[in-house]
């Protein structure tokens, strides 16, 4: 009797060990950071709850974004959408159209929102 519960316990333990390291594999935020140290595109956001910024890693920088819910025609959506930069020092390269690329993904999984930029990015994207 002991030997088929202790069979079953290492049963379960390598299950467990599965498990938990399907889980560690997807988890998007170990993504988002290994994204972030190979200076990779990823868009870090939890859709469902608007109360939570998104993050973006691009060419090495990492931008917070927070959301603001407010009426639509038909809904209540995310209806602003304010864009900072965590290190302006990592700005160094990035052109206007990176920002219009940050934008655009921005877009596609908020697309009734105005998104505004904080400051440097901001005077950048206003000159013409």
């Amino acid at each position: 009797m002991a030997l088929l519960l202790f069979r079953l316990f290492i049963i379960a333990t390598i299950i467990y060990i599965i498990y938990k390291g399907v889980q560690y594999f997807t988890n998007p935020k170990r993504k988002f950071d290994v994204a972030f140290e190979n200076e990779e595109y990823y868009f870090y956001d939890d859709v469902k709850n608007v109360r939570k910024n998104f993050f973006i890693s691009y060419k090495g920088a990492l931008f917070e974004g927070e959301k603001y819910l407010g009426t639509t025609e038909n809904a209540f959506e995310v209806v602003s959408i304010f864009v900072w930069v965590h290190d302006p020092m990592k700005l160094q390269g990035l052109t206007k159209e990176d920002f219009r690329y940050l934008e655009n993904e921005i877009l596609m999984n908020y697309p009734n929102a105005e998104i505004n930029w904080k400051n440097p990015i901001e005077r950048l994207m206003k000159e013409q």
